[in-house]
């Protein structure tokens, strides 16, 4: 009886892992269609509508880790998320998107985002060598955020990108700006319940096949709450939208930790774990700062750099969790 139990939940399982793949495939696609389709009709600038609604809308899954966690007393999990997925944004989603497509960007259209990012992160490191993020900081980090959404919003107003008109929205039928946002509110929803879906689907199968649960949350759940930008980035990328994939994850690192770690805070006070204060954090903040200088000067991550990015990653998974893999 227990084997045909753990048979059914482990089929179960992979049918939520392969329902939450389908979800995050088709909302990635609704996602980036519809925020085209506005930005074109809206005459805003596709960096905008990436580094806004498609931000926001994909990382939802860490707003609700991050509270849910802080509000039943793992304040580490609550932080380590927003930290682990910045980090995985850059080195994971941007290196795995420029090895399908070469991400070229123009360093005058990038400067404002990314030094708002910058920003941002020095906020953090410095709330977190401090060693609480308390209510008032949770104020002020989402006032600033709220803040710059409506400089860009006024800066950009009018000056959309001359790109060649989207095909697919026309095929999916997003021909009025009413249809436009309801394809966006499903694409975002699709990429939340998605995420959710292959995140607890693969802890289930985990453990119905006898892998240790830590090992699943240090590999699956720190990746899956990034997956709706990975997702996103690369329905972009078979699109050729490199804007808004630059646009998703400089504003996804930008609400991570303005808007997400704001209202965590906001909700209740957030400690640091010292943890995270020894190697994530610098690395985090060493991440941004490389990524933000080379997109500055180089303007360009080809596949090569994209390899690049990928060992570096998987170089940090090994090294921060070396004394559980190789026990």
């Amino acid at each position: 009886m227990n084997e045909l139990g753990d048979y059914q939940l482990t089929v179960l399982a992979f049918g939520a892992i392969a329902f939450g793949l389908f979800l995050l495939i088709k909302g990635g696609d609704w996602t980036v269609d519809a925020a085209a389709f506005i930005a074109e009709r809206a005459g805003l600038s596709k960096l905008f509508i990436g580094a806004t609604i498609v931000a926001f809308g994909t990382s939802a899954p860490e707003l609700f880790t991050s509270v849910n966690a802080n509000l039943t007393g793992f304040p580490g999990i609550s932080l380590g998320n927003i930290v682990g997925s910045n980090i995985a944004n850059i080195l994971l989603i941007i290196g795995a998107t420029a090895v399908v497509f070469t991400l070229q960007g123009k360093p005058r259209e990038l400067f404002r985002d990314m030094a708002m990012m910058l920003v941002a992160t020095v906020i953090l490191v410095a709330l977190m060598l401090y060693g609480i993020v308390p209510r008032w900081a949770g104020f002020g980090m989402f006032a600033l955020l709220a803040a710059f959404i409506a400089y860009q919003y006024w800066k950009d107003t009018g000056i959309a990108d001359d790109d060649v008109h989207d095909e697919d929205a026309d095929e999916k039928g997003i021909d009025t700006p009413l249809k436009g946002l309801g394809f966006l509110l499903a694409g975002l929803a699709a990429l939340v319940v998605g995420s959710e879906m292959l995140v607890q689907g693969a802890v289930a199968a985990g453990n119905a096949l006898g892998v240790p649960e830590a090992v699943i949350g240090l590999t699956v759940i720190a990746v899956g709450t990034s997956l709706p930008e990975l997702s996103t980035c690369l329905a972009a990328a078979l699109k050729r939208q490199t804007n808004m994939i630059i646009g998703n994850i400089v504003g996804s690192n930008l609400f991570n930790i303005l808007s997400i770690v704001g209202i965590t805070a906001m909700i209740k006070p957030l400690v640091v774990d010292a943890t995270l204060v020894d190697i994530d954090m610098w690395v985090m903040a060493g991440a941004t700062a490389a990524f933000a200088a080379w997109m500055l000067t180089v303007s360009r991550i080809g596949r090569g750099m994209g390899i690049a990015m990928l060992a570096a990653y998987a170089g940090f998974i090994l090294f921060a969790y070396q004394d559980l893999l190789f026990a």
